[in-house]
C-alpha cells in the first residue's frame, strides 16, 4: 500500500513469511527457527518450513548444537532431506569462518588466558570433545591449527603422532594444546594429565616445545601448565 507521500506501508500480512520479515526488518529481528526457515526456503509437502526448523532445533538441542553435527546427523531428523541438511551445514560452516576470520596481523599467543579467549566462543558448546592443536612460530604467533582428535560423549583418545604430524608439517617452533569437556567441568581427568605428558616428552624429542594444554568447559578453562602438571 502507498501513502500520499509515495511511501511504502507494510501491512501485517507481509511480515508472516520469514524472508519477508528479514527483507523488512533485518535478520536481528528473526528468532533462530526463522532464520533456519529462511535457510531451508521450504516445507516437504507434510509439514512447513516453520515445523522443520523447531523439530530441528528441539532435536539438536538449540543451535549451539548446530555447530557440532554433521550432514549424517542431519539427514537422521524427521523432514531434513539431502538438500536441506547441505544448506544447514553450508550456513554454519560460513557463520564459523567469518566469526573466526583471520586478522590482518598473526594472533600472538602469549599466555593461556589468550589461547582460551580464541577457542572458547567454538569449543564451549561441542557435544564431543575435540583435541585442536595451535601451532606457534619463535615469537609465539599463530600460523596454523589443526584438529587432532574428535572423540565419543565424554573421551577424546590422541596420539602424539597425530598431534606432532602437522606441526612438522608446518615447521611450528612450540604447539599449544586445547580439548573441550562437553559436560562444562574444565578440571582434568587422570588421562588429560598423562596425555600432556606424554606430548611433552614427544616434544622434546622433535624439539617443538609444548607450551600448554588447556581444557575448555563451559565459560571456564583450565591450564595444565599453571596447574601444575607440566615440567617447567
Amino acid at each position: 500500500m502507498v501513502d500520499g507521500g509515495g511511501a511504502i506501508q507494510r501491512t501485517t500480512a507481509q511480515f508472516e513469511g520469514p524472508r519477508e520479515r528479514l527483507l523488512c526488518l533485518g535478520p536481528a529481528a528473526l528468532r533462530t527457527d526463522e532464520l533456519l526457515a529462511c535457510i531451508m526456503q521450504s516445507g516437504n509437502g507434510k509439514q512447513s518450513v516453520y515445523e522443520i526448523s523447531t523439530k530441528l532445533l528441539q532435536y539438536v538441542g538449540g543451535v549451539y548444537a548446530l555447530a557440532d553435527i554433521d550432514v549424517a546427523e542431519l539427514l537422521s531428523v524427521p523432514g531434513i532431506g539431502r538438500a536441506k541438511a547441505l544448506q544447514i551445514a553450508a550456513a554454519v560452516e560460513l557463520g564459523r569462518r567469518i566469526v573466526h576470520k583471520p586478522s590482518d596481523q598473526r594472533l600472538q599467543i602469549r599466555t593461556a588466558d589468550d589461547a582460551a579467549t580464541y577457542v572458547m566462543d567454538r569449543m564451549r558448546y561441542l557435544k564431543k570433545e575435540h583435541f585442536v592443536t595451535l601451532l606457534l612460530d619463535t615469537k609465539h604467533r599463530l600460523i596454523g591449527e589443526d584438529t587432532s582428535s574428535i572423540g565419543s560423549l565424554d573421551a577424546s583418545i590422541v596420539h602424539p603422532r597425530e598431534v606432532f604430524r602437522f606441526a612438522i608439517r608446518r615447521s611450528a617452533s612450540a604447539i599449544l594444546c586445547v580439548h573441550n569437556h562437553p559436560s562444562g567441568d574444565p578440571s582434568p581427568s587422570s588421562e588429560d594429565i598423562a596425555v600432556t605428558r606424554r606430548l611433552e616428552e614427544a616434544g622434546r624429542v622433535l624439539g617443538i616445545e609444548v607450551l600448554d594444554h588447556i581444557v575448555i568447559g563451559d565459560g571456564r578453562y583450565v591450564s595444565l601448565r599453571a596447574a601444575g602438571y607440566m615440567d617447567n
